[in-house]
C-alpha cells in the first residue's frame, strides 16, 4: 500500500473523529456573512474569508483551506494563497432563490490540522433586471350592452421575477370613456380588475380595443403590456325603421308576371336575430292584393303575381309590416301606393284581302297585286296605324280613300332572270308610346316571259380536226344557254345551209337538234380542203321563239395518208426501174443518177428520206439521203463487174412512215459506148426534167400562197384572241407561238432551208411542199371536240 493511499485513509479517519467530536461537544462558532448584488461579473471579490476568520494566511495551503458545502458553492472560488472568496460564475438571484424575499447561500469552509469548520453566508441582493410580463399577449372579453356601470372583470395579472419593490407595483389602462382599472392586493401579487364606467351601446361602438400596462418599482421602472379587446354583445333595444313611410310607384298595365315592382327596405341597428327583419302584408289587406302581388319576406321585393288592367283598377294601396326576430320582436309599418299606367297594349293587325301569288315579269309599273287592310283594337293615337313595305323590293303600298286600306302595286320593272321570287315584308306600326308594330310576309313568284335569246359561250368556235375522220361520227359540239325558264329555255340546234356552192360543206354535216353534237357524213381530206366554216342556229321554244347563231371555223389537220410517188425512174407496171450507163473511167463523186419522188402530204409527213436498201457493191456507190443523188465512191477497176443493181427505199417521216422503192441498174461501159448512150439518154432525160420542173413550179407556187395565207391567219389569231383562248384550242399541238421557224441542212454541194411555223417534235415539213400548215402528230382521236 503506498504512502498516498495511507495518507488518505488517515485523513478520512480524522474527518470521522472530527465530526464525532463536533457532535459530542457543544462547540459553537460564529458565522461570517457577506452581501453581493446579483449579475456581478466572474472574478468579483466577495471578501477575505481567512482574514475575517483569523486564520494564518501562510498555513492555508498546508491546512487544505477549502469549501466543502453543496452544489451552489460551485459558483464561488476560494483562493488558498490569500484566503479571498471570488465569484466563479454568473449569479442569478431569481434562479437561485425564486419565491423568497431573502437569498442567502451558506458555504461550509474546512481547515485541517487541527480540523476546523467555519460557516460563511453570502447574501445575493436583487437588482431590477426583469420586466413585468402577462401570461398572454392578448385577452378577449365579451360584454352585453345591457351590463350596468360599475361591473368588474378580472384581468390577467402580470408577474415580475424580481422581488420587493422591484416587482409589479402599478397597472395603467389606455385612455377611454367606458373603462377604468382597479387593483387588488393578493397574497403574492397585485390583481387588476376592469371596471365599466359608462353604459355600452353596440350600435354606437361594437368593439373596444384597450392596452393594459404593468410597471415595477425600479428606477427606471420596467413595464409590460396586454392588448385587451372588449366585444359588445347585442341586445334587442332597437325597432325596425323603413326608409320611407310611404312608397309610390307606377306600374304599366299588362306587365309580365313576376315583374319586380318595388323593393321596400327597413333597417334595424341591432345585430344577429335582433336585427334580422322579415316583411309581410298587414293582415287587414283585401284579398285582391294577395291575388295580384307577392312580397318576399326576406328581401322586401314586391313582384307581380297576377294581371293588372288600368280599366279595372287604377291604384293599389298596400300596407307592409317589418318585424325583427328579437324576444319580444319589434315591428314597423309602411304604405306602398301602386299607380297603374295605361299602355298601348294592342298590336296592329294586317289582313290580306286578295293576293296574286304569281306575277308576270313583263307587268307594268303600278299593277295591283294585292289589297291590304290594317286594324288596331286601341283607340285614339294608339289606334292610328301606318303601314310600309320593308326592304329594297320593286313593290309599294298605295293608300286607299278608305282609312287603313292599301293597295300593293309594282313600282319598277321585274326581271325573273335576276330575281324569280320575292318575300314582301309589310310592317304596320301604330302611333302609341311606345309604338307597337307587326310584320307580315307575302310570297310572290315572278313568272317567266320569253325575253332572252339563246347565248353561246363564244363566237366563233374554232375546231382543229384530223383528216380521214370516220363518216357519221361526232366531230364537235356546240352549246348555248338561255336565261329563261322551262319551254322558254328549251333550245334546238340547226345548221345554216349554204347556197349549194362547191365549197359549201354544210350538205355533208349533220347536227343533233337536242344536244348540238355535229357529225361529218363524209371523210375529210386535207389534201383536198384545208379549212371551211359553217353556222349553227340555236332557237328556244318560247312564243314567239328567239334565236341566235354562231360561226364554227374548221381547220383540217394533215395525217400521213399518202405514200411517196417515184417520179424517176419512171414506173412501169407498178415498178419503178431505170438503167444508167456510165464510162468505166469516171472518177470518184461522179453523178450516176438522181432518184426523184413526191409525197402529197405536208410537213414531216411529206419530208422524204432516201436510203440504199440493196446494192451489189457498197464500196462503189453512195446515196444522198436528202436529194436522192447516186454518186460513185471511187474509180472503177478491171475487177469490178460491168452491171450493178441498186434498190433505193424512199420513205416519209410520218409517225407511221410510208415508203416506195425504185431500182436503178448501173451498167459500166467503155468510154465510146458511154458517149453514145449519154446522148440518147440526155434527150429523154431533158423531156422528163422538163415535166418535173413544171410540177415543181406549180407546187412551189401553191406552197408560197398557202404560206402567206397561213401567216396572215396566224397573225390575226394572235392579235384577236387572248393567250388563254389560244392555249385553250391549241393545247395538244405543242405550238409555242413562234410564227416563223427555219430548218437548214446540207446535201452534197447544195444547202436547203425549210421556212414555216415551228412544229412540235415528230412533225415534218417536206421541202417544196405546203410547209406553212400546222401539222400535229397523230396523238388524238380522228374526230376530236375542241371546246
Amino acid at each position: 500500500m503506498g504512502d498516498g493511499e495511507q495518507r488518505r485513509r488517515m485523513e478520512y479517519w480524522w474527518w470521522v473523529a472530527g465530526f464525532l467530536l463536533l457532535s459530542c461537544e457543544e462547540h459553537s462558532l460564529g458565522q461570517t456573512r457577506y452581501s453581493i448584488p446579483e449579475e456581478v461579473k466572474v472574478g468579483y471579490v466577495v471578501g477575505n474569508v481567512a482574514k475575517d476568520l483569523g486564520l494564518d494566511i501562510s498555513t492555508l495551503a498546508d491546512r487544505r483551506f477549502r469549501i466543502v458545502s453543496g452544489s451552489k458553492d460551485a459558483m464561488f472560488h476560494l483562493n488558498q494563497d490569500n484566503g479571498i472568496l471570488y465569484v466563479d460564475k454568473n449569479v442569478d438571484r431569481e434562479a437561485l432563490c425564486e419565491g423568497t424575499s431573502t437569498c442567502v447561500i451558506n458555504l461550509k469552509i474546512v481547515v485541517e490540522n487541527p480540523l476546523e469548520i467555519h460557516y460563511v453566508g453570502v447574501e445575493i441582493t436583487d437588482i431590477n433586471d426583469h420586466s413585468p410580463t402577462f401570461p398572454e399577449n392578448e385577452q378577449h372579453l365579451e360584454m352585453s350592452e345591457l351590463i350596468p356601470p360599475g361591473t368588474r372583470f378580472q384581468m390577467h395579472a402580470a408577474r415580475d421575477p424580481d422581488s420587493g419593490v422591484l416587482s409589479v407595483r402599478v397597472y395603467r389602462l389606455s385612455q377611454n370613456d367606458f373603462f377604468d382599472i382597479d387593483v387588488r392586493d393578493g397574497e403574492e401579487e397585485k390583481i387588476p380588475f376592469l371596471v365599466l364606467k359608462n353604459n355600452l351601446d353596440r350600435e354606437h361602438k361594437a368593439e373596444h380595443s384597450l392596452v393594459l400596462t404593468a410597471l415595477d418599482g425600479g428606477n427606471p421602472s420596467r413595464s409590460g403590456s396586454l392588448n385587451l379587446t372588449v366585444t359588445v354583445l347585442d341586445a334587442n333595444d332597437n325597432r325596425p325603421v323603413f326608409n320611407h313611410d310611404t312608397y309610390t310607384v307606377s306600374l304599366h298595365e299588362n306587365a309580365p308576371i313576376g315583374a319586380l315592382i318595388i323593393t321596400v327596405n327597413a333597417t334595424d341597428m341591432d345585430d344577429g336575430p335582433n336585427g334580422k327583419i322579415e316583411y309581410s302584408f298587414v293582415k287587414t289587406q283585401k284579398r285582391k292584393v294577395y291575388d295580384t302581388f307577392v312580397l318576399d319576406k326576406l328581401t322586401g321585393e314586391i313582384r307581380l303575381k297576377g294581371n293588372v288592367d288600368f280599366e279595372d283598377t287604377a291604384v293599389y294601396r298596400l300596407n307592409v309590416q317589418a318585424s325583427d326576430k328579437g324576444a319580444p320582436p319589434w315591428t314597423a309599418e309602411c304604405r306602398v301606393i301602386i299607380n297603374i299606367v295605361d299602355m298601348n297594349d294592342n298590336k296592329p293587325d294586317i289582313e290580306v284581302m286578295s293576293l296574286s301569288t304569281v306575277v308576270p315579269e313583263d307587268s307594268k309599273p303600278g299593277s295591283v297585286i294585292s289589297l291590304i287592310s290594317v286594324t288596331d283594337r286601341d283607340s285614339g293615337v294608339n289606334g292610328k296605324v301606318i303601314c310600309t313595305v320593308s326592304g329594297d323590293v320593286p313593290f309599294a303600298l298605295k293608300p286607299s280613300i278608305q282609312e287603313n286600306m292599301y293597295s300593293l302595286v309594282t313600282k319598277g320593272r321585274l326581271d325573273r332572270e335576276l330575281v324569280s321570287h320575292y318575300d314582301i315584308t309589310l310592317t304596320a306600326t301604330d302611333c302609341g308610346q311606345p309604338a307597337l308594330s307587326i310584320t307580315k310576309t307575302l310570297s310572290v313568284q315572278i313568272s317567266d316571259v320569253n325575253d332572252n335569246s339563246p347565248e353561246f359561250s363564244q363566237n366563233p368556235f374554232e375546231l382543229y380536226l384530223f383528216e380521214n375522220n370516220a363518216p357519221g361520227a361526232s366531230i364537235f359540239s356546240v352549246s348555248a344557254t338561255d336565261k329563261d325558264f322551262n319551254e322558254n329555255a328549251a333550245i334546238s340546234y340547226h345548221i345554216v345551209r349554204g347556197g349549194g356552192s362547191q365549197k359549201d360543206m354544210t350538205s355533208f354535216l349533220n347536227i343533233n337538234s337536242d344536244n348540238g353534237f355535229v357529225s361529218a357524213l363524209k371523210m375529210l381530206d386535207f389534201e383536198t380542203m384545208k379549212n371551211f366554216k359553217f353556222q349553227v342556229l340555236a332557237t328556244d321554244s318560247g312564243i314567239p321563239p328567239l334565236s341566235n347563231n354562231v360561226t364554227v371555223n374548221v381547220f383540217i389537220l394533215d395525217q400521213n395518208d399518202n405514200a411517196p410517188v417515184i417520179l424517176y425512174p419512171v414506173s412501169a407496171n407498178g415498178t419503178a426501174e431505170g438503167v444508167e450507163e456510165i464510162p468505166r473511167n469516171v472518177n470518184a463523186g461522179h453523178l450516176v443518177a438522181k432518184v426523184r419522188a413526191y409525197d402529197a402530204d405536208i410537213g414531216y409527213n411529206g419530208w422524204l428520206l432516201y436510203s440504199l436498201q440493196e446494192v451489189t457493191d457498197h464500196s462503189l456507190f453512195a446515196l444522198d439521203r436528202y436529194t436522192g443523188q447516186i454518186r460513185t465512191l471511187r474509180s472503177f477497176t478491171e475487177t469490178d463487174e460491168a452491171e450493178h443493181k441498186l434498190v433505193i427505199l424512199v420513205k416519209d417521216n410520218g409517225n407511221v412512215s410510208l415508203s416506195a422503192t425504185a431500182t436503178v441498174i448501173v451498167k459500166v461501159v467503155e468510154p465510146k459506148e458511154a458517149f453514145a448512150a449519154s446522148d440518147f439518154k440526155s434527150t429523154v432525160k431533158d423531156d422528163v426534167d422538163d415535166n418535173v420542173t413544171f410540177y415543181l413550179i406549180i407546187t412551189l407556187g401553191s406552197v408560197s400562197v398557202l404560206f402567206l395565207i397561213s401567216i396572215i391567219v396566224l397573225i390575226a389569231m394572235q392579235c384577236s384572241k387572248s393567250t388563254d383562248y389560244s392555249s385553250k384550242h391549241l393545247q395538244e399541238t405543242n405550238y409555242d407561238g413562234t410564227l416563223c421557224h427555219s430548218i437548214q441542212y446540207r446535201s452534197g454541194d447544195r444547202r436547203y432551208m425549210l421556212v414555216g411555223p415551228r412544229m412540235s417534235i415528230g412533225s415534218t415539213i417536206v421541202p417544196g411542199s405546203n410547209g406553212n400548215t400546222l401539222v400535229v402528230p397523230d396523238r388524238r382521236r380522228a374526230s376530236g371536240e375542241v371546246r
